[in-house]
C-alpha cells in the first residue's frame, strides 16, 4: 500500500543487519513484542486507569493494563507500577510531580559525568522547573558517597537523585538511601530518594545488581534499553501514599490516552525477562562488554571499565580525536556509537572526548565473548590510524554481523 514507508523499512532493517550496534540505549525487542506493538490495542481510546476509564468499550483493555502490571510489580519486586508513560522522561516528569513543588531542589549527578537532560539541564523542562544542584564522580570516576553526603547536608535538597545515562559501574543503593535516612533524621527534613534505573533496567531484572526498589521511594525506567522491550516507561513504588499521586501525575496531568499496543508489548517484555533465559543473556551481555573494554585496554587504549552494559572510551586520550570523530569514522564502517562526554571532559558536548560503548543489543542477535573481543579490534583499526582502510575495516564488520541471528525472526 506504501511503498515509500516500505522501502525505508527495507532499507533500515538491512543497516540493521548489516552492522554491529554498540549504542548502549539501544536494544532489539522479540517478535513477539513487536507485533504486540503493531496491534489492534493501537485502535483503543482508554484515558484513565482499569475500571476507571472516560471511554466506553474498555473491558480487555483493563485486563490487558492489569496484567502488564501484575508482572511488572512481579518482575521487580514493588507494590505498585504505572505502566502509562510513554518515554522515560514523561515518568521522570510525573515522577517529579509526585514528590515535589515547582521550585524545589534536586541533588543529582553533574551531567557532564553521566546524568541524564532530565536530571537537571537547562534545555529540560526539569531545570525550568525545579532547582537543581549536582554532586561530582570522585576522582577515580566512579560515585563517591561522601561527596554526596557532604553535598546532601550543604544543598538541602527534597530529594536526591540516582541512575545515570553514562555510568559503567555499579551502584551502592543501599548505601545512598542511608544517606538520606541520617540526612532526613539529622536535620528533621523529608527528602526524598529516586532512582532513575533506564539503562540497568535489565540488570536488575536478571538480578545482576542491587534492585533500586528496595531502597527508593520511587523508580523510574524506559523498557526499550537492557530491559528489550518496546520504546515506553514505567514508574514504580512501594509507596501507596505516592502511587496515588503518581497516577494523577501521569493521567491526566501529563498525558491523555494510554498507548495500549505499547503496554501490550511491555506486558510481554516483562514476562520475557522474568525468565531464566533471560538471566543467562544478561550474563552475556556483562561478560562481552568487559571483553571489548579489556581488549581495547590490552591494545593500549583508555577505557573507562565497565561493571554493568556500557564504557567509556576515552578517544582523546587513545586516539587523539573527538568523540564525534570517532562516531563518524566508526559509522562509516558500520559500527553505531554515540559521543559522550567522559569525566574530566573539556570539549563542549558537540564534540565529546570519548565514546559510549554498549553491548545489549549485539549480544540479543548472538555476539560471543570472542566476537566482543573482535569488535574491540575493529574499533582500534578504525580509529588507530589518521588513514584507516575503511573498506577492508567494514567488510570485517559485514562478516561479523552476517553470522549473527536476523533482527526481524528474533524470539527470546
Amino acid at each position: 500500500m506504501d511503498k515509500e514507508i516500505f522501502e525505508l523499512e527495507r532499507r533500515e532493517l538491512e543497516r540493521q543487519n548489516g552492522g554491529i550496534e554498540l549504542i548502549a540505549s539501544e536494544n532489539y525487542p522479540s517478535k513477539s513484542v513487536r507485533l504486540a506493538a503493531g496491534s489492534i490495542f493501537t485502535a483503543k481510546y482508554a484515558e484513565g486507569y482499569p475500571g476507571r476509564r472516560y471511554y466506553g468499550g474498555c473491558e480487555i483493555v483493563d485486563e490487558l493494563e492489569n496484567l502488564a502490571i501484575e508482572r511488572c510489580k512481579a518482575l521487580f519486586g514493588v507494590a505498585f507500577a504505572n505502566v502509562q508513560p510513554h518515554s522515560g522522561s514523561q515518568a521522570n516528569f510525573a515522577a517529579y510531580r509526585s514528590m515535589l513543588n515547582a521550585g524545589d531542589k534536586i541533588l543529582s549527578l553533574t551531567l557532564n559525568d553521566g546524568g541524564h537532560l532530565t536530571h537537571g539541564s537547562s534545555v529540560s523542562f526539569s531545570a525550568n522547573t525545579y532547582a537543581f544542584a549536582f554532586y561530582p564522580l570522585g576522582e577515580d570516576g566512579r560515585l563517591d558517597y561522601g561527596i554526596i553526603r557532604e553535598k546532601i547536608f550543604e544543598e538541602k535538597p527534597k530529594l536526591l537523585l540516582a541512575g545515570y545515562s553514562a555510568y559503567p559501574f555499579d551502584i551502592d543503593f543501599a548505601k545512598m538511601r542511608a544517606i538520606v535516612d541520617e540526612y532526613n533524621a539529622a536535620t528533621g527534613s523529608s527528602c526524598f530518594f529516586m532512582v532513575d534505573m533506564a539503562h540497568i533496567a535489565g540488570q536488575v531484572a536478571a538480578k545482576k545488581c542491587q534492585n533500586p526498589c528496595d531502597y527508593a521511594d520511587v523508580v523510574t525506567s524506559t523498557t526499550h534499553k537492557t530491559l528489550r522491550g518496546p520504546r515506553g516507561g514505567l514508574i514504580l513504588t512501594n509507596r501507596a501514599d505516592l502511587a496515588k499521586k503518581i497516577d494523577s501525575a501521569v493521567f491526566p496531568y501529563s498525558q491523555g490516552g494510554p498507548l495500549e499496543h505499547i503496554i501490550a508489548a511491555k506486558a510481554v517484555a516483562f514476562k520475557e525477562a522474568s525468565t531464566e533465559g533471560f538471566k543467562k543473556y544478561y550474563d552475556h551481555v556483562l561478560e562481552n562488554t568487559k571483553a571489548c573494554s579489556d581488549e581495547l585496554v590490552r591494545l593500549g587504549c583508555k577505557s573507562s571499565g565497565t561493571e554493568n552494559h556500557l564504557f567509556l572510551l576515552d578517544t582523546i586520550a587513545s586516539f587523539g580525536i573527538n568523540g564525534l570523530e570517532a562516531q563518524t569514522r566508526l559509522g562509516q564502517v558500520g559500527i553505531t556509537v554515540n559521543k559522550n562526554m567522559i569525566h574530566g571532559d573539556q570539549l563542549s558536548p558537540k564534540y565529546t572526548s570519548g565514546i559510549r560503548v554498549g553491548f545489549a543489543a549485539a549480544t540479543s542477535r548472538g555476539c560471543t565473548k570472542e566476537q566482543a573481543e573482535e569488535i574491540g579490534r575493529l574499533i582500534y583499526d578504525a580509529l588507530s590510524s589518521p588513514n584507516p582502510d575503511l573498506d577492508a575495516i567494514k567488510e570485517r564488520v559485514s562478516h561479523l554481523a552476517g553470522s549473527w541471528l536476523n533482527i526481524a525472526e528474533l524470539e527470546y
